[in-house]
């Protein structure tokens, strides 16, 4: 599952292993795959290993993606820098995030993060907050504040973002 899981994220970045998207989603990757193995004490080093990457991902790209987010297939990191993913995040399939979204808790008492279907588009700087559900092929508009839900088909523009229905 993680060597295939990376091999779909590598085609998602067009093979670009030297981009910063894909070294998040590779770390992350790792992550999620060392929940799978169930000996603790050979489960640990793989842990350590994580921890450090994950580190070294959010010092030297700027993206906080921890493992404990769920993400679907093809979920790509267009321009890395300033991206913080809460933990508590969910997405879907085909989803784009752009430098400077945070995708996090509205409250710190409400361990609640969006849950964001397919086809999301985020533009740049957007930030998304709250117990929320974004829908399926919805476009979060560059600097969006997102603190409501937002239905299939829209787009979310403003701040704070007013809901848009998508013409086709």
């Amino acid at each position: 599952m993680f060597l295939s899981n990376v091999r779909q994220d590598l085609k998602t970045y067009k093979g670009d292993w030297t981009a910063q998207g894909f070294w998040a989603m590779l770390v992350y990757r790792l992550g999620r795959w060392r929940y799978g193995i169930r000996f603790r004490i050979i489960r640990l080093p793989f842990s350590l290993l994580y921890k450090v990457l994950f580190k070294m991902v959010q010092i030297f790209c700027g993206i906080q993606m921890p493992c404990e987010a769920p993400v679907g297939r093809n979920f790509r990191i267009d321009h890395f820098g300033n991206i913080i993913i809460s933990g508590y995040a969910s997405f879907g399939d085909n989803c784009v995030v752009r430098n400077g979204v945070t995708v996090g808790i509205k409250n710190v008492e409400e361990k609640k993060a969006p849950s964001i279907g397919n086809n999301v588009d985020i533009g740049a700087g957007a930030k998304i907050l709250g117990n929320i559900t974004i829908g399926n092929n919805v476009f979060i508009g560059a600097n969006a504040v997102v603190i409501t839900d937002v239905p299939d088909d829209c787009l979310a523009v403003g701040v704070p973002a007013k809901i848009k229905y998508r013409r086709n």
